[in-house]
């Protein structure tokens, strides 16, 4: 019971000192006005309005996330956590700890140290400005991506919304992840966009190869930690990822000023909930070309983690798709 209350204690010292540090560190940039940033954010308007009319199409309903821009709403931008018990990956279970802290001010206006150590847990963190919410906005920035990310960044988004999934947070990601991309697929098809739907195609492939290298991956990680010490394990895992070229990308770009080693189990861990099923529900997807219809059934799908691998197996039971569970 001591060692529990000692532990316990050690986590909120370990949270409050994150925090702290992410607060000391962050300070307000002053940038150079942009002249085009009337017309992007009106350009970018409009594009998330035909976006919105394409997913009640697809018979979702669109909220309000996204839908004004920076010159009508004051921006907001989040800083999410994800925490993992060093030498141990959210395969079975969920992850350890999820964390959220919200900002009055874009990410780009909020620059962040590292993560240098906490006890006892690997920790990952990410900045976004797109969230599914209705304080997130059009920001100039979002305003500059590319065509595909737009897209897919706001259906992922409103796919978010209670009215369309509703379910527990893991299931959630792994379900609308590859929805999200499939979508963006079928968005520029039907606008008869050729060089973005072979963008978009693109995309698709590469998070369907990414899954699979993280399933590769994570299943060798899993032998790791389990037959040597937890900081023998980090570092010959950490030193695999080269091995797994698109996932090597995607990890590279995203722990980007993160020590690799502290962010290992953590971001895993993350990634496992936005990829476990992709390539299974790319599958399903190809074998009807009804994206509606695969909405519908994902809709439908059960709260228990553990069931959902039989559930998108039921949808397609003569032609089983590798998972990763």
């Amino acid at each position: 019971m001591v060692s529990e209350r000692n532990n316990h204690h050690r986590f909120k010292q370990a949270i409050g000192a994150i925090i702290f540090a992410f607060l000391i560190s962050s300070c307000s940039l002053t940038g150079m006005p942009i002249r085009n940033e009337t017309e992007l954010l009106r350009d970018a308007s409009a594009t998330i309005e035909e976006i919105k009319a394409f997913e009640r199409d697809l018979g979702l309903e669109p909220t309000q996330a996204l839908a004004q821009t920076s010159e009508q709403r004051t921006p907001t931008s989040m800083l999410w956590f994800w925490l993992q018990r060093a030498g141990t990956l959210a395969f079975r279970d969920p992850i350890d700890v999820r964390l959220t802290l919200g900002f009055a001010k874009t990410k780009e206006e909020i620059p962040l140290d590292q993560v240098y150590r906490v006890d006892g847990y690997s920790v990952y963190y990410r900045q976004g400005n797109e969230f599914a919410d209705p304080r997130s906005v059009a920001t100039e920035s979002f305003a500059r991506e590319g065509a595909v990310r737009q897209v897919t960044v706001v259906i992922h988004e409103d796919l978010h919304g209670d009215s369309n999934f509703d379910l527990p947070w893991e299931i959630e990601e792994s379900l609308i992840t590859p929805l999200g991309s499939i979508a963006a697929v079928e968005f520029f098809k039907r606008k008869s966009d050729s060089a973005n739907l072979k963008r978009a195609q693109e995309r698709l492939d590469d998070e369907r190869q990414l899954s699979r290298e993280l399933g590769q991956l994570v299943t060798a990680a899993e032998a790791m930690f389990s037959n040597e010490s937890v900081e023998s394990a980090k570092q010959k895992i950490v030193a695999m990822i080269p091995s797994y070229p698109v996932y090597h990308r995607h990890f590279q770009r995203q722990i980007r000023g993160q020590h690799p080693e502290t962010a290992i189990e953590a971001k895993l861990s993350h990634d496992l909930a936005y990829y476990r099923h992709f390539d299974r529900i790319v599958a399903l997807y190809e074998t009807t070309q009804d994206l509606k219809a695969l909405v519908r059934n994902l809709r439908t799908a059960p709260r228990d983690a553990h069931a959902v691998t039989a559930y998108l197996q039921s949808l397609r039971p003569s032609d089983a798709v590798a998972t990763l569970d």
